[in-house]
């Protein structure tokens, strides 16, 4: 299926055709006052597209969810009054009516409303017949097909003016990024979409404004089309993630910095470079192809042998030593502890097949 996608540009007039697109504004519409304050210092810095939440899925009751229906009201006078284009996001088949309704631009599809096959298919539904660009985030969790269901959903309901937004994957295990960014995840989606703009979120990655900056530029470093980002023309005193949001003025500061490299160019002596790397990673299937022969081997003498597959204390001794072993060699533990995570599966699998025959 996605092999036929053919996606149109998500580009509105006016709007350069050159990284990244920037969308911006308050994590919320609060107030009539806020958003045009806001709006207004960010088309003074050029930005084009005003995003803002008007309603807002919480995790939990209690917080925030958002004015409503009132809001576009406020998102249809910034539109007069600075000549910006609006988004925001839907969730279900009243919030499209109401959005469309009210003249907004771009909608998106917010990460819990992804995880959610029914959904979407009900925002697709309602959306048919109708020809403006719709952007998706990815699900909560980190599941890919997933993701390119929902694109895909939205796809057949005629709509071809299509982007994804990466905003990171929630987890339990906090560290330093409220949402892991796992960017594993979106450069796979680019490689099965590869027509498929794609936007990168680093207010809900980060949950930090210091991160937002770094996030910005890993993000064009890796190629990604544009950026939204949550602004603020007062962020300490935001009803919604405040910590997460810059002013306009900061805004412009990070965008001014980035620098932007070109995605396609490709000198010689990259091409060499990238030959080694070829070079290197048969070296690395032929070596993985001895290891799980090896453990074939293991997983026999273990058969006639009546022994376990699993042997834990040998796994932990493993691990704990190729690990130390990988961060001397300036590779990163937790990278190596996957990877061999990884390699232990496989082995397990052709020890279990040896065991069964």
């Amino acid at each position: 299926m996605t092999e036929t996608l053919n996606f149109e540009s998500i580009l509105l007039p006016g709007i350069e055709a050159k990284r990244p697109l920037i969308m911006a504004g308050p994590c919320s519409a609060e107030s009539e006052e806020q958003v045009l304050e806001t709006a207004k210092g960010l088309a003074t810095q050029g930005i084009k597209i005003f995003r803002a939440g008007i309603w807002k899925p919480r995790t939990k009751p209690g917080g925030f969810e958002g004015v409503g229906t009132e809001g576009l009201a406020w998102l249809k006078k910034v539109k007069e009054t600075t000549g910006m284009y609006t988004a925001t996001e839907v969730a279900n088949q009243h919030h499209v009516f109401e959005a469309l309704k009210h003249g907004i631009d771009i909608l998106w599809v917010g990460a819990r409303t992804t995880a959610n096959p029914f959904a979407v298919q009900e925002i697709a539904d309602a959306l048919k017949g109708v020809d403006i660009p719709i952007l998706i985030k990815n699900p909560v969790n980190p599941d890919l097909e997933l993701w390119i269901g929902a694109i895909e959903r939205i796809y057949n309901a005629g709509l071809h003016r299509i982007g994804a937004i990466h905003r990171g994957f929630s987890s339990y295990d906090k560290r330093l990024y409220r949402n892991l960014p796992q960017w594993h995840i979106p450069i796979e989606l680019r490689r099965r979409l590869p027509n498929l703009p794609i936007i990168c979120d680093p207010s809900h990655i980060g949950g930090k404004r210091d991160l937002v900056a770094p996030l910005c530029q890993q993000a064009m470093d890796m190629g990604f089309d544009g950026l939204i980002i949550e602004s603020h023309c007062n962020p300490d005193c935001a009803w919604s993630d405040k910590n997460q949001q810059i002013t306009p003025d900061v805004l412009n500061f990070i965008l001014n910095m980035l620098v932007i490299r070109e995605t396609t160019q490709t000198t010689e002596n990259l091409s060499e470079l990238r030959r080694q790397i070829d070079e290197l990673d048969n070296q690395l299937l032929e070596l993985l192809a001895k290891r799980m022969r090896i453990s074939r081997e293991i997983g026999q003498y273990k058969k006639e042998h009546d022994m376990t597959v699993l042997q834990p204390t040998r796994y932990d001794e493993i691990l704990s030593k190729r690990i130390n072993q990988a961060i001397d060699l300036d590779m990163d533990g937790e990278f190596m502890k996957s990877v061999l995570q990884a390699i232990h599966e496989e082995s397990v699998r052709q020890q279990m097949n040896i065991l069964n025959k």
